[in-house]
């Protein structure tokens, strides 16, 4: 009788020992998680998270998620609530090319863009195609288009979701490299771009494939080149920038999940294990095929690597360009 009651109460203490340890992530659960995207609604990286997020419901045990766009300042925004977010598995981000660049191109940022983040993997690749109004440039290759704005040198602009973005970055080595001069309109993000692109109101620009796909096959946009060195599977019939005469240009996006400085370790495996498992089901590889993204997701250390390369790249591409921004 004594053993039993021993028993019980052994049990209880184990029991009680259990909800101690487990309530924390329980009350965790009830609460979704947040993803900051420091894009608009509508960019290429907000296209490709929000594709991506029945599957990592599921793959988070059914925690609900939220995404919150915080576009402006080149990403800036976005990157500064990341940072400044709790390191407790309910906020993380998805952010592109823009944050190593923004370093690069700005005199002060207001975070650490290595140290106050917890790398947790680089997904993979996207293109960025230069694309026209068709009723404002009437172009259909990268030939057309110089002999135009070389024949009319004042006459044209581009657009691009602000200063020192990838696709500023983009246009400004296409430029360059294309030897003509055509005047800069910064957005406060790609959504924006896009509408007045299809308005009328600039006449070409860079953006990523994801974004525009619909445009392209509506007549809306014309794609005139790719910027990546070889053609997409989701959109084969434009030639690349680099086949088209300016045999070395290449931009490529690409996009990678951070979290906050300070991120636990269960919670960096928790949530690379989830993306993978997200990103690799059916249901997201095909509309990242689609989309003509590249699924290619990395460890956590190999994305640190990443960065710490691309922040050097960049640089030197941004002070090839004269970009520099208060």
């Amino acid at each position: 009788m004594r053993q039993q009651i021993s028993r019980r109460k052994t049990l209880a203490v184990l029991a009680s020992a259990g909800a101690a340890v487990l309530s924390p992530a329980f009350a965790q659960s009830d609460k979704p998680i947040r993803i900051i995207l420091p894009v608009s609604a509508g960019s290429g990286v907000d296209a490709i998270t929000r594709a991506a997020v029945p599957q990592l419901i599921k793959a988070l045990g059914g925690q609900s998620v939220v995404i919150e766009n915080l576009p402006g300042a080149g990403g800036i925004t976005g990157a500064t609530a990341l940072a400044r977010a709790q390191p407790d598995g309910l906020t993380i981000g998805m952010v592109s090319n823009n944050h190593v660049i923004n370093p690069a191109v700005y005199k002060k940022i207001p975070y650490d863009t290595l140290g106050d983040f917890t790398p947790i993997s680089v997904m993979g690749f996207t293109p960025f195609v230069l694309v026209v109004n068709p009723a404002k440039v009437n172009a259909r290759n990268v030939r057309e288009l110089i002999a135009l704005i070389k024949a009319r040198p004042d006459a044209y602009n581009y657009g691009s979701p602000g200063n020192g973005t990838i696709t500023h970055l983009a246009a400004e080595m296409f430029l360059n490299e294309a030897q003509i001069t055509v005047r800069h309109i910064p957005y406060k993000g790609t959504g924006a771009q896009i509408t007045d692109l299809i308005g009328g109101q600039v006449d070409l620009g860079f953006v990523a494939l994801p974004a525009i796909q619909g445009h392209l096959k509506s007549g809306a946009l014309r794609a005139i080149g790719l910027g990546s060195k070889t053609r997409s599977a989701a959109a084969p019939d434009i030639a690349t920038i680099a086949e088209q005469g300016l045999p070395d240009y290449e931009v490529e996006g690409w996009f990678a999940v951070l979290a906050p400085a300070r991120f636990p370790p269960e919670q960096i495996k928790r949530f690379h294990t989830a993306f993978v498992t997200a990103y690799n089901s059916a249901e997201v590889k095909e509309a990242m095929a689609k989309q003509g993204n590249t699924i290619s997701p990395t460890t956590p250390e190999a994305a640190a690597q990443y960065f710490r390369k691309e922040l050097t790249r960049y640089a030197a591409l941004a002070e090839k360009a004269g970009i520099t921004l208060d």
